[in-house]
């Protein structure tokens, strides 16, 4: 099992929400890159919930879970979406990281994903 140490550095400040400045990552073991997920939906809320259960379905294909993410790096076709992604952050990640301890996350707004019905993508980094 990977040495996953998740940490936020003083001097940059408290982050602007659930993520953290650092994960530090002690392994011999393997290194997932999960690619974006995406998932239908018929709000954004649902959209994030969805790719959320799609992420969690690839790190269970691997013996992993969620304390087992080292990064996200989340794509948003719409800035006005920034709130409602913070939102549901602030509501499902305490569930899925009963520690606190979240893992960075960049967040990018974008022109558009693959096809235009898809609001929000996921990247993930995952060791184990």
């Amino acid at each position: 099992m990977a040495d996953i140490k998740i940490v936020n550095i003083d001097a940059l400040g408290k982050p602007l929400g659930q993520y953290s400045h650092m994960t530090r990552v002690k392994s011999a073991a393997e290194t997932l890159y999960i690619a974006g997920m995406l998932a239908p939906g018929n709000t954004f809320d649902a959209q994030c919930t969805a790719v959320f259960a799609q992420i969690e379905t690839a790190l269970r294909s691997a013996g992993a879970a969620w304390g087992n993410v080292a990064q996200f790096t989340t794509y948003l076709v719409h800035s006005q979406d920034i709130a409602g992604f913070m939102a549901w952050r602030l509501r499902e990640f305490p569930k899925m990281f009963p520690d606190g301890k979240y893992p960075p996350n960049t967040l990018l707004i974008v022109d558009r994903l693959v096809q235009e019905q898809f609001l929000i993508e996921v990247q993930t980094i995952a060791a184990i």
